[in-house]
């Protein structure tokens, strides 16, 4: 098979699958790790797909760029898996924070159809209109400046009132992780900031986020794997990323 014709397989796959792995494309087409890399990264270059760690993904089909009132349904199914898990690690009387994240939204329905007192602070507005249905949850928003994309405060004035408190337990969002260098990623530096003054003021600190984002990261890094206690997902990842993870003494819930 000529190059051309094998990069024009690749991109088939990703259309059908949305990523693929290096060696599986390797024992695929019967030519070296090498070889798919450089494929990757011709295509990479051509706008086609998104390197990441082992394999790529479509990155026009990944919709981190969406504004959170779109991404509220999308993988509801998993988002509320994910959920699910993140309450039962919650106890009663506990202060925990709830960072902007579509997933934690699925977390606070859960808390408000609950019968726990718990003290939670969010800078998502979504989340605080849910949580203040129950009169058993104490509700506290973080103020700050407001941006309409996340619905929800981040910068400087949200980070002052977040230094203020001592959280028992924080839910982070996340667009993804970079493997290459333990990190966990963000969108931009405002989200990116915030999100570190909450895991500086937190005892317990979990990533809230789909399988997905272990093929992806963005462009800010607001948190090492040492940073963090643990990852809750839908679903593990490849048993490669399982090891990294394992190495790094990452919790995968």
């Amino acid at each position: 098979m000529f190059t051309e014709e094998r990069q024009g397989a690749i991109e088939k796959c990703l259309r059908e699958k949305g990523k693929v792995r290096v060696k599986e494309l390797s024992e695929k087409f019967q030519v070296t790790e090498d070889c798919i890399r450089k494929d990757l990264k011709t295509l990479e270059n051509a706008g086609k797909l998104k390197r990441t760690y082992g394999g790529a993904i479509l990155s026009q089909d990944y919709p981190l760029e969406r504004d959170v009132v779109d991404r509220r349904n999308y993988h509801l199914d998993k988002k509320k898996t994910i959920a699910a898990k993140a309450f039962k690690l919650i106890k009663n009387n506990e202060t925990i924070f709830l960072d902007i994240s579509t997933t934690n939204i699925e977390l606070a329905k859960l808390l408000a159809a609950s019968d726990m007192r718990v003290v939670v602070v969010s800078n998502m507005i979504d989340i605080l209109q849910i949580l203040a249905t129950n009169t058993a949850i104490t509700a506290i928003g973080t103020g700050g400046t407001m941006y309409r994309t996340v619905n929800g405060f981040m910068g400087v004035a949200a980070i002052d009132v977040i230094k203020q408190y001592s959280f028992d337990r924080a839910f982070m969002g996340s667009c993804g992780v970079d493997m290459t260098d333990c990190t966990v990623t963000t969108l931009g530096v405002e989200d990116g900031l915030t999100k570190k003054s909450v895991l500086q003021s937190s005892r317990h600190k979990y990533v809230v986020m789909e399988r997905d984002k272990f093929y992806f990261n963005d462009s800010y890094k607001f948190a090492h794997f040492d940073d963090i206690s643990g990852i809750v997902t839908d679903e593990f990842p490849d048993e490669t990323i399982v090891h990294a993870l394992e190495i790094a003494g990452v919790r995968l819930i």
